[in-house]
């Protein structure tokens, strides 16, 4: 890591409390945890766009199936 540029940043103690709580193993280090955290978000924020396009391209077939003239009959009998 001595050939990679760093910085120091400040957290409150509860947040490094945080952080402890949620790293995989005892010695990963913050810059690891920060990193899978990072990544988590990523994936999550992917997979949300992910379902929103399958909503989105699942409206038309949805408005096809429940907005024809068989239905309304059935519902006016």
């Amino acid at each position: 890591m001595s050939d990679k540029k760093l910085t120091t940043i400040q957290l409150t103690k509860s947040a490094v409390q945080e952080l402890k709580n949620i790293r995989k193993y005892p010695r990963e280090t913050y810059n690891e945890t920060i990193l899978n955290l990072i990544k988590t978000a990523k994936e999550s924020k992917n997979r949300k766009q992910y379902d929103e396009f399958l909503h989105t391209i699942q409206q038309a077939k949805m408005k096809e199936l429940w907005d024809n003239d068989e239905d309304e009959a059935w519902e006016h009998a």
